[in-house]
């Protein structure tokens, strides 16, 4: 790639960057700002549920526009809100102030972050150059996310209004180089379709009550009735948007992507892997914050290992996709997934770093091996003029992801704690972390299912380019260009 195809891929990369970092400061900050402005127990759950509940309702939406409305125009109109809500949440003088900022802050990273991701398949041609800028760009994220967790606690020690403040310094430079690097012919490939709106606000709302639903989880059986008549809102909405879909001349999602099979299981798959990583972090942080009393610095300082596919993803991952393909390499990471969750479930309770670094260091190279060709099987195949959906699909899988792991872990870890002592504690951590486990088993299922389909499809390259050259070999007008020669 030359110098302005990298400047731009930096570009890209640093907006998902920010989009995890973000998230990880605000985890590592959010005591803080509990303590600082005096919040209630619930009112600091929903600073962190908001984003969740933004980001994941809109993804799917932000997909779509970014394909209908235009990826550079999505892309720096939200990067520019995203830049404007951060600011806000820093000012923030109450609990509402900083829900709300949080809230517009997930649902901009919701219309950006497809838009960036479909930027990427549609300014890059498709094959080596493409799936070494998704892996790179996968790669970003995760490092994102490890390296804003030392880089919150550090903040955080400054003051906790600077976990708001450092990304709005990153967001103004990215959107003044973006400016100039994102190509501007990147209009609508579809001028004069109309909205649809119907569509868009049934998605919407769709996502928002499955989003609510989900975080609803980690309250486990308290008010279950309220999670349970949330899920089917969103069940009857959901309903409402397929309806009203199949009816639409011009709809908002072609269900048809929804059958295409490798789409379809590399987004299951992203679920599946993102809810096993996140909930397994947040078991891991609890473990040494709550029951060891590590504090939050030392315990990102522990985990930043985690982020070591920040390295492998952009530099071996793509020779492994290259010698193996996607599907292998997918299920490769899948497996090394399952050997650590399973590693760390006799966690004692004087565990010591050295105990603990294999399972750290394997699901980081498991990271790298799945995420970044997860996403090139999520977008590969697709049409030019739906990369942004397959985008918004792969975003919404790994956001509802992410907060299922938590939501989960958190449930299966409150119905687990029935006593009271570090024992206890320890039995209700053990417990909890079966979720992660069982969910990369899935996962590895699924993957196994994907490269046995990669095999087939192979093999019946194989027969065909097989017997396409025995009947060429065996036609002589073929050999001598079309004109049999005499006997």
């Amino acid at each position: 790639m030359g110098t302005r195809a990298w400047a731009l891929l930096l570009v890209l990369c640093g907006t998902i960057f920010l989009e995890g970092a973000d998230v990880a400061m605000m985890a590592v900050a959010i005591p803080a700002i509990r303590s600082d402005l005096g919040l209630a127990t619930g009112t600091a759950a929903w600073v962190l549920s908001a984003y969740v509940l933004g980001y994941a309702g809109f993804t799917l939406l932000g997909g779509r526009a970014a394909d209908l409305l235009g990826r550079r125009r999505m892309f720096l109109l939200w990067l520019t809100v995203f830049l404007a809500f951060s600011g806000l949440g820093g000012l923030a003088t109450d609990g509402w102030m900083l829900v709300v900022a949080r809230f517009v802050t997930g649902v901009a990273a919701a219309f950006m972050t497809p838009a960036a991701l479909s930027l990427i398949t549609t300014s890059y041609e498709e094959g080596p150059k493409r799936n070494k800028a998704l892996l790179v760009f996968a790669g970003t994220g995760a490092a994102g996310f490890s390296l804003g967790l030392v880089i919150g606690g550090l903040l955080t020690e400054l003051g906790w209004r600077w976990v708001f403040f450092a990304p709005v310094l990153l967001t103004a430079a990215l959107l003044v180089a973006a400016v100039r690097l994102v190509p501007r012919q990147d209009a609508p490939p579809a001028r004069g379709r109309t909205f649809d709106l119907p569509g868009a606000i049934t998605a919407a709302g769709a996502m928002l009550l499955a989003a609510y639903t989900v975080v609803r989880l980690e309250h486990g059986l308290h008010d279950w009735p309220l999670t349970v008549v949330s899920g089917l809102a969103a069940l009857l909405v959901a309903g409402a948007f397929v309806a009203l879909e199949r009816r639409c001349p011009d709809p908002l999602v072609r269900l048809g992507i929804l059958r295409h099979g490798p789409v379809v299981r590399a987004d299951l798959g992203a679920l599946l892997f993102l809810g096993a990583f996140f909930g397994f972090q947040f078991v891991v942080t609890l473990y040494l914050q709550e029951l060891r009393g590590w504090s939050s610095f030392q315990t990102a300082v522990a985990l930043i290992v985690m982020g070591i596919d920040a390295v492998l993803a952009p530099t071996l991952t793509p020779r492994l996709v290259a010698r193996f393909g996607n599907a292998r390499v997918i299920l490769g990471g899948f497996l090394l997934a399952v050997a650590a969750y399973a590693l760390f479930l006799p966690v004692g309770m004087d565990w010591s770093y050295a105990m603990m670094f294999p399972t750290l260091l394997l699901s980081g190279l498991a990271f790298a091996l799945a995420y970044g060709p997860l996403t090139i099987a999520a977008t590969d195949g697709v049409d030019e003029s739906e990369q942004g959906l397959a985008g918004g699909l792969l975003t919404t899988a790994t956001q509802f992801g992410s907060a299922i792991g938590i939501s989960a872990v958190t449930a299966v870890y409150g119905l687990a704690s029935t006593g009271s002592g570090p024992e206890a504690t320890l039995s209700a951590f053990r417990v909890a972390l079966i979720v992660p486990l069982v969910l990369v088993v899935l996962g590895a299922l699924i993957s196994l299912v994907s490269a046995r389909e990669a095999r087939r499809a192979v093999r019946r390259a194989s027969q065909v380019s097989s017997v396409s050259a025995s009947h060429t070999s065996a036609n002589p007008a073929q050999r001598s260009g079309g004109i049999a020669s005499p006997k």
